[in-house]
């Protein structure tokens, strides 16, 4: 029999400014108050886990916040299997992903499910109480937890100090607080040899030598804490989401550089959102699926195309678990209809200088129904061309016509507002037309959100609720920065198809500067593509057709893209592989 659980998200439980729905509309508490939901010591909604029935549907569904959850867990995930649990009511993580000395493991699964709280467990961040969320499991314990199985000998090691960990954290906005210095001291503190100036050449990061972590952008910080974690002598290495802030040149680059920990024997194992880096950084992929904020479980390890599309189908056959009720399939979108285009903007040649970069951009059109898409490496103007369009900034050279522009900035800053009040003011009577119910929140999901103030919202959920803000005004023009950050396989798909299916219902023009190609490959029609030396010159080649930018961007990479049959995803071909040479010769880096 399945184990019915209630979880409650206490970050979203505010019973201050609710009526207490829950207890309200709680079946338990119609026969005896307080024996159901009721308010916890810590302020928060709590019911006793041993009493929740699918009845507490009625009153979770009550909830004006949508806090609370109820949850039917596997049959076979009772109390025994629990790696970790955060508390009454709160999100429990079944197993932990295999490490495989010598082999690279990639993790994948939707936001909030534990694929952190594993690393950090597996790191010696964070040690897992079993269960038992009132105290913390001995090390004795967790040994003797995991005695029969591949984690035993592995556990010993850990705490015994007899394995040396190298961890990249996912969180690399916290390490200015931890280091204070130069980057150049960091570094040195932990490799003293010409490795790290090899390593910083490769990724185009010697130039931020002498400056202080608090100076780097997220990009440039992302590079130093993969380039830290890389110069450790470590057995095993851990990095959680090591291409978010990075460019496609710096995801290939920092993939090559990982996959080179190999030829030290080192175990590997690597949390990426990015379909095409995880195939190609992986010997394997393991699967976590559940509910999240509710629960995560482990599959078993898979080859790495199997393992991608099973985790793509949404079913496991070895584990007959179906964890999601559709399939992510990577359509080709239709042709567009041929007729007459209207250009809702054009741009001439512009120019734009500061003190020690310049950038130049040739002129162009923006034409209504259409996504015209912007790749690059960072530091070569993607995101000043942006603030060109949307009068933010003004050019040295050429003059931009002023335009109605909806535009979603690269850096999220929330501001101190309840999301609903947010997309009102954006989106005026639009908000309680049908077409925008079904078209924005229902398949962005933010129903549940719209009555959380912004400030409260994961980077995932802020990003989708800001690229709701730019879609909701009746501007002709919708300029988007890396709209995918943050955001999980799942939803970077229903983000793209309700970009693309915006555009062209509503008849806007679109500009989308992003690095997932595979998003991109989706949603575009034409690009630009930024080249030049970061951080001092940057010009454009465009716009062109799709296929011919995408192809340019790829042969600077030196890499050649193919399409999967099943899933239509793209993927790396592995380097001197035969379809790899096929395609260098041909000169057909995108698809062969």
């Amino acid at each position: 029999m399945n184990r019915v659980a209630a979880i409650v998200e206490k970050d979203k439980c505010h019973p201050t400014r609710c009526s207490h729905e829950c207890m309200k509309y709680d079946p338990l508490n119609r026969q005896k108050p307080d024996s159901g939901f009721h308010i916890g010591t810590d302020g928060k909604a709590c019911i006793p886990e041993e009493l929740v029935t699918e009845m507490h549907r009625i009153s979770a569904n009550k909830c004006p916040f949508s806090a609370i959850k109820i949850v039917k867990l596997p049959e076979k995930l009772d109390e025994s299997y629990i790696t970790h649990k955060y508390g009454q009511n709160a999100f429990e993580l079944f197993g932990l992903p295999l490490i495989k000395k010598g082999e690279i493991v990639g993790i994948i699964g939707r936001n909030g499910i534990g694929k952190t709280t594993s690393l950090s467990i597996l790191s010696n961040a964070h040690k897992p109480n079993l269960g038992n969320y009132e105290q913390e499991a001995t090390p004795e314990q967790i040994v003797r937890k995991y005695a029969k199985t591949l984690y035993a000998d592995y556990f010993k090691k850990l705490y015994n100090n007899d394995i040396k960990i190298a961890y990249k954290p996912q969180r690399i906005e916290m390490l200015p607080e931890i280091h204070k210095g130069k980057v150049i001291d960091l570094l040195q503190s932990i490799d003293k040899s010409e490795y790290a100036d090899h390593v910083l050449k490769e990724l185009d990061a010697t130039q931020l030598k002498q400056r202080t972590l608090a100076e780097l952008s997220g990009g440039e910080l992302q590079k130093i804490a993969i380039i830290a974690t890389l110069l450790k002598k470590a057995d095993v290495y851990y990095f959680d989401e090591p291409s978010s802030f990075l460019d496609i040149m710096a995801r290939i680059k920092v993939a090559r550089l990982i996959r080179s920990l190999k030829e030290t024997g080192a175990a590997v194992m690597v949390v990426e959102h990015d379909l095409a880096t995880l195939d190609y950084l992986s010997d394997e992929i393991q699967i976590v699926y559940g509910e999240p904020a509710a629960y995560g479980v482990f599959s078993q390890s898979k080859g790495v195309r199997r393992g991608i599309n099973e985790y793509l189908d949404g079913y496991l056959p070895e584990d007959n678990v179906r964890f999601r009720n559709y399939s992510i399939v990577f359509h080709k979108p239709p042709p567009k209809v041929l007729g007459q285009k209207r250009v809702v903007c054009s741009f001439p040649e512009v120019e734009k200088s500061y003190n020690s970069f310049h950038m130049q951009v040739h002129a162009g059109q923006l034409v209504a129904g259409e996504v015209l898409t912007i790749m690059g490496a960072n530091g070569l103007g993607k995101t000043t061309f942006l603030k060109l369009l949307a009068g933010i900034e003004k050019p040295d050279r050429g003059k931009v016509e002023e335009i109605d522009i909806a535009y979603k900035e690269q850096n999220l800053k929330a501001p101190n507002k309840k999301v609903i009040d947010y997309l009102q003011e954006r989106a005026g009577s639009n908000f309680s037309s049908g077409w925008y119910k079904q078209n924005i929140l229902e398949k962005l999901n933010l129903h549940a959100l719209l009555d959380h103030s912004m400030r409260e919202l994961s980077g995932g959920e802020l990003q989708k609720v800001f690229i709701a803000g730019a879609l909701s005004t009746d501007a002709p023009l919708i300029a988007l920065d890396e709209p995918s950050a943050f955001i999980d396989v799942e939803d970077r798909l229903k983000v793209a198809e309700v970009i693309r299916e915006f555009t062209e219902k509503k008849g806007t023009a679109t500009i989308v500067v992003d690095h997932d190609v595979q998003f991109i490959d989706y949603i575009s029609d034409a690009m630009l593509v930024f080249e030049g030396t970061p951080g001092k010159e940057g010009h454009v080649y465009g716009p062109c057709p799709k296929e011919e930018g995408m192809n340019r961007v790829l042969k600077m990479l030196n890499i050649t893209y193919r399409k999967d049959r099943q899933t239509g995803r793209a993927q790396i071909n592995k380097p001197d592989s035969q379809l790899d040479k096929e395609q260098k010769k041909a000169e057909k880096y995108y698809y062969a």
